[in-house]
């Protein structure tokens, strides 16, 4: 298996991955009976050295359910008829995960309600109140 480069960022050995193929489910007749078709793509996530710790923490933190145990990321493609094709779509997709990780989220910055803006919600939930007021029956008073 070749490495995988991903853009804006390092190159994955092919070391680290490990490609399974397997039956796939769903239609394709005699064809789908006996091909391997579907791939899944093992990638060492805890032992690559070429990501920094923060990225790894990120992709965990992006994909929980596709870490096993032992720290691999696990994709799955099955949705091609074609074996090679179902392999190039989960590497790139490994490629997107990859990428989509390398940088760090903008941190939010705290920002205050403005003076005008509470008010108007203040006088909106005046209104909200006095309309539900308005739903309730009427007592008659005979003083």
């Amino acid at each position: 298996m070749d490495a995988i480069s991903v853009p804006g960022g390092p190159t994955i050995p092919s070391s680290n991955l490990r490609a399974e193929t397997f039956r796939s489910g769903g239609p394709g007749g005699q064809h789908a009976n006996t091909s391997d078709t579907a791939v899944r793509l093992r990638f060492d996530l805890a032992g690559c050295a070429v990501l920094n710790p923060g990225v790894k923490r990120r992709i965990r933190a992006d994909m929980p359910s596709n870490i096993t145990d032992d720290g691999e990321l696990l994709l799955v493609c099955s949705s091609n008829r074609s074996q090679k094709q179902n392999f190039d779509d989960v590497r790139q997709r490994l490629a997107q995960v990859i990428s989509r990780n390398l940088q760090p989220p903008k941190r939010r910055r705290a920002t205050r309600p403005t003076r005008g803006s509470q008010r108007r919600r203040v006088e909106g939930k005046k209104q909200r109140g006095n309309t539900k007021k308005l739903r309730k029956k009427v007592s008659r008073r005979d003083d």
